[in-house]
């Protein structure tokens, strides 16, 4: 049996990126701050926000331009070290 690698993207291409957290009236502004940083071209009226059904935590959700690994990398990275950020897909 063989394996196969993992598919690999194709940069630059549109990269979603989902961020979940505790839900505080700044949230998604700061999640959209630290993304921004490295995806200067993202729209903070584009991020889309959802609080969880029991209102303790919010979800936000935005598309970017990806340019390369080190970029993502280094959002994800950014986005971990934030203390009221949970899980970031």
């Amino acid at each position: 049996m063989t394996q196969q690698a993992p598919p690999k993207i194709e940069f630059p291409c549109q990269y979603s990126i989902r961020v979940m957290g505790d839900k505080s009236p700044t949230f998604s502004d700061e999640v959209v701050a630290i993304i921004q940083r490295h995806a200067p071209e993202l729209k903070p009226e584009t991020a889309t926000r959802k609080d969880s059904s029991k209102g303790r935590f919010m979800s936000v959700k935005v598309m970017i331009i990806a340019t390369g690994e080190p970029q993502l990398t280094a959002i994800h990275n950014d986005l971990k070290a934030h203390p009221a950020v949970k899980m970031v897909l």
